[in-house]
């Protein structure tokens, strides 16, 4: 009897379990449309709902290999900075949290520096990724931003940052606030070298991030609808006392107001892309 209980019965589970076992990522949800869609014609379609047009989050990694020629590119080390410089707790220790999201997304922080092509014309890319604690910004962050300019600056190309940010990251209080005058440092390094800065808002764009160097760029590129804004709906309606129209804070919003340049496909953008660095490189030749 212990024979069949030991042997025989896991071993005839695990040749059943074998045959009906189907990943877990196979199928995901448009947030939008809730559409189910598969995810292979997902990636395909670079992220963007095949039913209702919608532009899925992509992480800092699927932007850069979707942006650079052939999707490669040589990814620069970010800077090194103190893990929990105020040994932050809430529900959860903060190097404790910080350990989960690097295990998790496979990144240091919340940014990933590269360089490489697109259409061959040479740049620095500064990716945020949102499945990192919300790509908050902290010091790593704030660093980092600085160390991409840094290296635009020494091969005298543009530099490019695409973001994806609730803002300031609470769990290093007021350090986290001190990266904003510090990422705006590093714009003012490429406007004074005469070099162009290019910046892609991309779902959610919010807080500290978009009150400081996403809002500086020569050139603000935006994707469909994406939310961009500093205080949320519920707080501003609250303050001002007045409805807010639907499309508040939407790229399209901000766009017939002023506030940002364009607003573009996620299917166009490679080629915007190479036009715009294209221009901006033979006037900066």
């Amino acid at each position: 009897m212990n024979w069949i209980s030991n042997y025989v019965r896991p071993k005839l589970r695990a040749l059943v379990g074998a045959k009906n076992e189907t990943p877990e990522n196979l199928w995901t949800k448009c947030p939008k449309c809730e559409q189910m869609l598969f995810m292979r014609d997902l990636e395909r379609n670079h992220y963007v709902c095949t039913n209702c047009d919608h532009h899925l989050r992509m992480s800092a990694e699927q932007r850069l290999k979707f942006l650079f020629d052939e999707g490669q590119y040589k990814e620069i080390d970010l800077p090194e900075a103190q893990n929990d410089p105020l040994k932050f707790k809430d529900t959860k220790r903060y190097s404790d949290r910080l350990k989960t999201y690097r295990d998790k997304t496979k990144n240091m922080d919340a940014v990933r520096i590269a360089t490489g092509t697109i259409s061959d014309e040479k740049l620095v890319v500064c990716a945020f990724d949102f499945n990192f604690m919300g790509g908050s910004m902290g010091i790593v962050v704030g660093e980092s931003i600085v160390r991409a300019a840094e290296e635009a600056l020494r091969i005298k190309k543009p530099l490019l940052i695409i973001t994806a940010s609730g803002g300031a990251r609470m769990q290093e209080g007021a350090f986290s606030l001190m990266q904003m005058p510090k990422s705006m440092v590093a714009v003012e390094m490429m406007k004074n070298a005469g070099l162009p800065y290019l910046v892609l808002l991309t779902d959610p764009t919010t807080g500290g991030v978009s009150a400081s160097f996403a809002m500086a760029g020569d050139i603000a590129i935006a994707e469909p609808e994406a939310m961009i804004g500093f205080a949320g709906r519920r707080v501003i309606e609250e303050t001002i006392r007045e409805k807010l129209p639907d499309n508040f804070q939407t790229a399209e919003h901000l766009l017939e107001h002023g506030m940002i340049d364009m607003v573009v496909h996620r299917h166009e953008l490679r080629a915007k892309l190479s036009r715009i660095l294209r221009l901006l490189n033979q006037r900066h030749a």
